[in-house]
């Protein structure tokens, strides 16, 4: 059997979480228009018991937050989870997103990967969006650093060559042992999904000035004792200001209703069944500058 490990890194919004729900067949990783979605470092698994003739491949995708200059502990702590996922891996793929101009953000990623010495794949992702000519003045761009074994055009989101891509992956992948069960495709809990799921919908509902400072926790996740019966579940919001606070309620509470029936919607196709789910929203001043928060809500990286 053959099964590695891919670290998939880029710039904040380029479309990483976006390319691993497409490379999965299944979404669980959150998405939004909005940069810095990812916080955590979300693993994705992906199991191909027919591959080579019924020898199987399992490529473990770990999708990263986008590398950026941090304005806050938090954004620190990001960048270096970010990073220290280039340590341990078979293959780094980094995802460009083909409709921005190359920048410093972008240098300082290049930058990172000089210091790898392992296989490293480009994605030019949004290839939908841009002409012919803009995608070979950005391939010829990369390209010429040398430091990438292929180089591929994509839309994630639309699905064109992500399959070719994820084919690619695994001639890089070498012999190993299968890490995961092969019906799962991620290894976090559903508690972590249920959170993540709640923190998209505010991504979506909110000002831009609010989805950064806000934190999901589950308070209670409780499976129903008989099959076919209701999964009851009790989520915390917090968010860093008052103000914030009356923006996620909204009036007559109707922002905080409208999050948690799109979150449900989610959560019930997760669990395969009915959910009760209750939302809370609290204040916690300036948490993405604490360090003991940071670290006590899993966002600080031990690696």
């Amino acid at each position: 059997m053959r099964s590695g490990f891919i670290g998939i890194i880029g710039r904040p919004n380029v479309g990483k979480s976006t390319l691993m729900n497409s490379m999965l067949g299944e979404k669980i990783a959150i998405t939004s228009a909005k940069p810095q979605t990812t916080l955590n470092r979300i693993t994705g698994i992906y199991t191909d018991m027919e591959y080579d003739g019924g020898e199987g491949i399992q490529m473990i995708f770990l999708d990263t937050p986008g590398i950026h200059k941090p304005h806050n502990k938090l954004g620190a702590a990001i960048n270096e989870t970010a990073v220290n996922t280039l340590d341990g891996v078979d293959v780094i793929l980094l995802i460009v997103d083909g409709t921005l101009d190359f920048g410093r953000g972008d240098e300082a990623v290049i930058k990172l990967m000089q210091e790898t010495d392992c296989p490293r794949l480009l994605a030019i992702n949004k290839t939908d969006m841009i002409s012919p000519e803009t995608y070979l003045e950005l391939y010829k761009r990369y390209e010429e650093t040398g430091l990438f074994d292929d180089i591929y055009g994509i839309s994630a989101l639309k699905g064109d060559n992500v399959r070719m891509l994820r084919d690619k992956l695994t001639e890089y992948m070498p012999e190993g042992p299968m890490y995961y069960p092969e019906d799962i495709a991620t290894n976090h809990p559903e508690r972590f999904i249920v959170s993540e799921i709640i923190r998209e919908k505010l991504m979506h509902y909110l000002k831009d000035e609010v989805p950064h400072g806000v934190f999901v926790e589950i308070e209670y996740f409780n499976e129903p004792e008989e099959e076919g019966g209701i999964t009851e579940i009790g989520a915390v919001i917090y968010c860093e200001k008052k103000s914030h606070k009356g923006i996620i309620i909204g009036k007559n509470g109707n922002k905080l209703k409208g999050v948690g029936k799109a979150a449900r919607k989610d959560i019930e196709a997760l669990v395969g069944g009915k959910v009760y789910l209750s939302l809370w929203v609290k204040v916690k001043e300036n948490w993405r500058d604490s360090e003991r928060t940071i670290r006590s809500w899993g966002y600080k990286d031990d690696h």
